[in-house]
């Protein structure tokens, strides 16, 4: 595997009209999780992947399981369990734009991931070790595994990016700000939301927070900025990327297809512009298309995108 990840994923259900959940009598089926977004973002552009999980050993499990393994994303290392259903989430669409999601995911199974649900061997042999901040949120024993993982991968030469991506609903305040900095101090790469990073870091501004990680021991750092774009610093370049003409659809799963792009510039061996510019065009590309994973590019979309030969409103499926 070029790029090893996990963490969870849950069965999504999606109302067939923009109200309120409680009007809504029909859903669509789907599945999602940022860190098998991102596996699954990467397969498609052509870079060998694993992700791993604990699943419940029930319908929506062995459903995550085949959509994962479906997309080409090597699933060998995931477990299932009795002890605990497999998670679900519904999403609410609002007239006029605007989404809204409700998780079901306590005491899931992923939940009940430990450091012994590591493979050193499988993740040692990767380029790029991917974590977010999510899967740390779930319990003490995610967070464990998260800190084995990175510890392992420190010592194997197996770079490391890390995705805040902080879910409020999962975390305390001052609990998610110590945890996840302690998780920042070992990442390279490390990929912000403007927000995030500002409550991270305590100071405003991107170039602030981009100075602030790379003091903390981070190789690079790119400050995701919305319709704004991106700003990205080493301690050799810096700059902005700005972002592309977007109709938003539905923005979830927008900063998962940023960051499967930046991975995949490192894995080319792009600069680091050119890697901010690749995560940029992906995530506006995803944000058109309603669902996580299904406006995903490959990698002849992706490059005409790039190129100017395509909007992304051209390569939407």
């Amino acid at each position: 595997m070029e790029v090893v990840t996990f963490g969870e994923s849950m069965v999504l259900f999606s109302g067939d009209q923009d109200l309120p959940l409680e009007y809504v009598h029909r859903f669509n089926k789907q599945m999602a999780g940022a860190e098998s977004n991102v596996a699954i973002g990467l397969a498609r552009l052509g870079h060998s992947v694993g992700w791993f999980s604990k699943l419940g050993q029930d319908a929506f499990g062995r459903y995550i399981l085949q959509c994962v393994r479906g997309q080409g994303v090597d699933t060998s290392r995931c477990t299932f369990t009795d002890a605990a259903p497999t998670a679900v989430f519904f999403k609410e669409r609002r007239p006029g734009g605007g989404t809204k999601v409700y998780y079901y995911r306590d005491r899931s199974a992923a939940s009940k991931m430990t450091p012994a649900d590591l493979d050193e061997a499988y993740l040692t042999q990767a380029k790029i070790l991917h974590v977010t901040g999510i899967t740390p949120a779930l319990s003490e024993g995610c967070f464990e595994l998260v800190l084995r993982a990175m510890e392992s991968a420190k010592r194997n030469d197996v770079g490391i990016v890390f995705d805040p991506n902080i879910r409020w609903k999962l975390w305390d305040r001052a609990e998610a700000k110590g945890k996840l900095l302690e998780l920042a101090s070992r990442a390279d790469y490390i990929l912000p939301g403007l927000d995030e990073g500002e409550f991270l870091t305590g100071v405003t501004g991107a170039n602030q927070i981009a100075e602030f990680f790379l003091k903390l021991g981070a190789k690079a750092v790119v400050v995701k900025l919305g319709k704004d774009g991106a700003y990205y610093r080493s301690l050799t370049e810096r700059g902005h990327v700005p972002a592309l003409p977007v109709q938003e659809i539905d923005p979830v799963g927008a900063g998962d297809g940023f960051a499967a792009g930046f991975i995949s510039g490192l894995l080319r061996g792009e600069s680091l512009a050119q890697a901010a510019a690749r995560a940029n065009a992906v995530g506006a590309i995803v944000v058109g298309v309603h669902g996580d994973t299904e406006g995903l590019p490959n990698e002849e979309e992706l490059t005409a995108v790039l190129s100017g030969q395509s909007t992304y409103q051209n390569v939407q499926r």
